[in-house]
């Protein structure tokens, strides 16, 4: 995804530095070319040793060492690179960038530097509310640095609070997004769903499914990247929210449809990638049920169908699009599925593999449209796979009239 692609990643003394060598191994994995430049801090935390092996590159750290070659290295360092990323970026680090402070190998490669910058907060929570922080983070995004903003969770003190910085592949993900961004659903209103839906059984049990949600969370994150608005409804899943994206949560089949319905006539394309479960029991017990209680049955009865309803109530121009989570006889079930509802796409996956699907990073699909047309998308990342959908979508956008319009 990032063949020959040129990045500076910065690591500062935040004890969240162990980190960036999991960001700058991902970035290589993908292709990309990795500069690391440290400051003096952040050597103490891991030894530039480490990130060398790693990225094939010299670590950078002090101003005025001897130069490899004979140049200015902060600039020339500058000018190579086409993102800078900064993970951990500590608050001093955000003080002296938005101040245009200059006084290390970093900050000047960044004052220097005229691509896209990236800057990943880690910090105590209390650091991180401090409202100087935040007026120097909202005096950046005023400059124009992309900032990711930190995770809630347990911090180094022990404290619990926002200030984590995020998992690796989350600032990955964010990285490949500034790369290779394309703006070419700018202004289109997209409504996704995602996850698994619970029916109740009793105070403690439900039915569910093993949907992870990062199908649809994907397919968020990479719809908000090329410029769409994005309201994502999702079932219970541990994805943080994505950045930029309304997240509505919801428990229930019922309170998903009842969600996708409030939204409906805002979107101008609906994307229906959750898992909803088809049953739910006739009666919730109120009280745990006792294993002591011996056999058990219980009669289930069908949720409804949110996505059949959704291109029943569908208005003129509105793009629909559905998932088809099969098992067995994938292409057939998905066809018959897109013409029972009377769908613009289905995308169909196999679920019965374990390399594919649910709860994997990964996914092999295929796009099927009313025509009879069929994409096939190879195994590859959801983050791929959901760029691929978009680039169908993007082109029944441009170029047809919604089955349903």
């Amino acid at each position: 995804m990032l063949d020959g692609r040129k990045i500076m990643l910065g690591v500062t003394g935040g004890i969240a530095a162990y980190k960036a060598v999991e960001v700058a191994s991902r970035l290589r994995k993908l292709g990309a070319e990795v500069a690391v430049v440290m400051t003096r801090n952040a050597t103490r935390l891991v030894s530039p040793l480490t990130f060398r092996t790693i990225t094939g590159h010299p670590v950078y750290t002090e101003m005025f060492e001897e130069p490899r070659r004979w140049n200015v290295e902060h600039v020339e360092l500058a000018q190579w690179a086409e993102l800078v990323v900064v993970a951990p970026a500590t608050a001093n680090l955000l003080g002296k960038v938005a101040a245009g402070i200059a006084d290390d190998f970093l900050t000047t490669a960044i004052v220097a530097a005229d691509c896209p910058c990236l800057l990943v907060p880690a910090m105590n929570h209390r650091m991180y509310a401090n409202p100087v922080v935040q007026r120097n983070i909202r005096l950046l995004r005023a400059l124009g640095y992309e900032i990711m903003e930190p995770e809630h969770g347990r911090l180094a003190s022990g404290a619990v609070g926002k200030g984590r910085l995020p998992e690796p592949d989350r600032i990955v993900r964010r990285v490949v997004q500034m790369l290779t961004r394309r703006e070419d659903m700018v202004g289109v209103r997209v409504l996704i769903t995602a996850g698994p839906t619970r029916e109740p059984l009793d105070p403690v049990r439900y039915l569910s499914n093993r949907s992870s949600g990062r199908m649809g969370y994907a397919l968020a994150e990479t719809a908000r990247a090329r410029g769409a608005e994005v309201v994502l409804i999702s079932g219970p899943t541990a994805l943080a929210a994505p950045e930029g994206v309304q997240l509505v949560r919801v428990v229930t089949a019922e309170e998903m449809r009842r969600a996708v319905l409030d939204h409906l006539a805002w979107a101008r394309v609906v994307v229906a990638a959750a898992a909803v479960a088809d049953w739910r029991p006739v009666e919730v017990a109120k009280q745990k049920l006792k294993k002591e209680q011996g056999p058990l049955t219980i009669q289930l009865v069908p949720t409804v169908d949110i996505l059949a309803e959704v291109s029943q109530r569908r208005r003129p121009g509105q793009l629909v699009v559905g998932f088809a989570a099969e098992t067995e006889d994938v292409l057939a079930n998905a066809r018959a599925k897109l013409e029972r509802k009377g769908l613009d796409l289905m995308v169909a996956n196999n679920v019965g593999r374990p390399d594919v699907g649910f709860d994997s990073e990964f996914n092999e699909v295929w796009l099927l449209d009313p025509g009879g047309g069929c994409l096939h998308v190879p195994r590859c990342r959801k983050e791929e796979v959901a760029d691929r959908i978009w680039d169908r979508v993007v082109e029944l956008l441009a170029n047809a009239t919604p089955s349903g319009g």
